[in-house]
């Protein structure tokens, strides 16, 4: 199995997604993998995606992974190459190795961007959805579903120390919220 991966957010942190377009060993597309994470920087984007093609590989029984990302911090980490400094990327390698661990044998590879526009294509499709916005990729039977998105809501609030707090309402995680200010 080989999977282009990618992740991305509009905003270093913002609105994120991953996708991950996986092909059989002669390149015939087997499924295409893409999903709003929420709020999240573009590095933890780039390990769901990786995270997603692992899991794939082991939920159908694939031994044998060829990951190929544009992401060369990503790629020099998982081949030991770079240490993981941020903490909030800890625990999401230590779930790829884990991962890792259940498959025959592993290969990660570094490709420029323009030699991933597949990937590229549902990681911008999944932060779409999750903004609410049309999308230009076909989803498959493999794609997560898109976020079930409510009406537009006036809510009220106020701000204490700094932190916008709403009145009254509660959100569920991974919903994008735009404040504007009255005046």
């Amino acid at each position: 199995m080989v999977a282009h991966i990618d992740g991305g957010s509009r905003g270093n942190p913002g609105p994120a997604g991953y996708g991950a377009y996986i092909t059989d060993s002669e390149g015939k597309r087997v499924a295409e993998l893409s999903e709003f994470i929420g709020v999240q920087t573009n590095n933890f984007a780039e390990y769901s995606g990786l995270i997603a093609a692992l899991e794939y590989a082991v939920e159908h029984d694939y031994g044998t992974v060829k990951i190929i990302s544009d992401s060369e911090l990503l790629v020099k980490q998982m081949k030991g190459q770079y240490k993981v400094r941020s903490e909030a990327l800890l625990s999401i390698y230590g779930e790829a190795k884990a991962l890792i661990r259940k498959l025959d044998r592993f290969e990660i590879r570094h490709v420029l961007r323009h030699l991933n526009k597949d990937a590229d294509r549902l990681a911008n499709a999944a932060m779409d959805r999750g903004m609410g916005r049309a999308s230009t990729s076909s989803a498959n039977a493999y794609a997560k579903p898109p976020v079930e998105r409510e009406e537009i809501k006036e809510l009220r609030g106020f701000v204490r120390d700094g932190v916008v707090e709403f009145t009254g309402e509660k959100f569920p995680d991974g919903v994008f919220v735009v404040v504007r200010r009255a005046r």
